[in-house]
């Protein structure tokens, strides 16, 4: 009788280690399923971080054409201005104020790069049309030549090499 109470006690102890293993195995596994589940929440609030930051932008661009497309006076001041129009200072001002607007917004755009929030294929297309707006506004490029030291100096290396060598010392004359 000994006997066969020490083997239903074994017995019970085997059972009992076996259900314990297996609530074990159980709740690891709902552990590993939660961060996998975690995972994937972060993976989706960052495409959404990012697209968030791509079409704020955006916007801040579209903004800029949409003013000048819908104003007649400032389209016609900045085709004035390209074209080397000598300006009234009001006007000298209005064209600084936006072209550092413009500016502004590029430097924005690099910062979400650096911040991997922008992508580089789009990044190399956006820096691609800095270097054309540099050079076919000489405008910018004069407020840029004379403002750089107030951007970030990540921003006023990658800008100034886009400029064409001198073309800061031109602007400076």
């Amino acid at each position: 009788m000994a006997n066969t109470k020490a083997r239903s006690t074994a017995e019970q102890a085997s059972t009992f280690d076996r259900v314990s293993g297996w609530l074990n195995l159980a709740a690891n596994l709902g552990v590993l399923g939660g961060i996998v589940l975690v995972i994937l929440q972060l993976n989706q609030n960052e495409r959404m971080i990012r697209a968030q930051t791509r079409h704020d932008i955006a916007m801040g661009i579209v903004d800029q054409l949409r003013d000048t497309a819908n104003n007649a006076q400032l389209a016609d001041l900045t085709m004035r201005t390209n074209g080397g129009a000598v300006l009234t200072p009001g006007e000298r001002l209005q064209i600084q104020l936006r072209a550092g607007a413009l500016l502004r917004i590029w430097e924005d755009e690099h910062y979400q790069y650096r911040m991997g929030l922008y992508d580089e294929e789009e990044f190399v297309h956006e820096r691609n049309n800095w270097r054309g707006v540099l050079a076919g506004n000489p405008s910018i490029r004069q407020v840029w030549c004379r403002n750089s030291s107030n951007y970030s100096s990540e921003f006023a290396a990658e800008v100034n090499a886009l400029l064409a060598p001198g073309a800061c010392e031109a602007t400076q004359r």
